[in-house]
């Protein structure tokens, strides 16, 4: 089943905001872009926001945190394959 016809769901963990519109996203090592739907941009900004928290300030993230990092890239990696090697790999 390709990734435009398959149905994403928003993961029961996740607590961030649902965007209700995508947007295209440049990588910026590559200058590759990707066009991501809404859920996959709000999973996106969790991805990457929570990233920097990591890099910034290693002392304020709690296992609970990392825990939810990991499976927003487990999420995003399944269910838009293309994207997350584009944007994320």
């Amino acid at each position: 089943m390709s990734n435009k016809t398959k149905k994403q769901t928003v993961p029961t963990w996740f607590k961030g905001m649902i965007y209700d519109q995508g947007e295209e996203i440049t990588n910026p090592y590559t200058g590759q872009k990707y066009e991501l739907n809404g859920l996959e941009l709000s999973m996106y900004d969790f991805i990457m926001g929570t990233q920097y928290v990591m890099e910034v300030a290693p002392n304020t993230i709690t296992p609970a945190q990392v825990s939810d990092f990991r499976k927003a890239i487990t999420w995003f990696r399944r269910n838009n394959p293309e994207a997350y090697m584009i944007l994320l790999d």
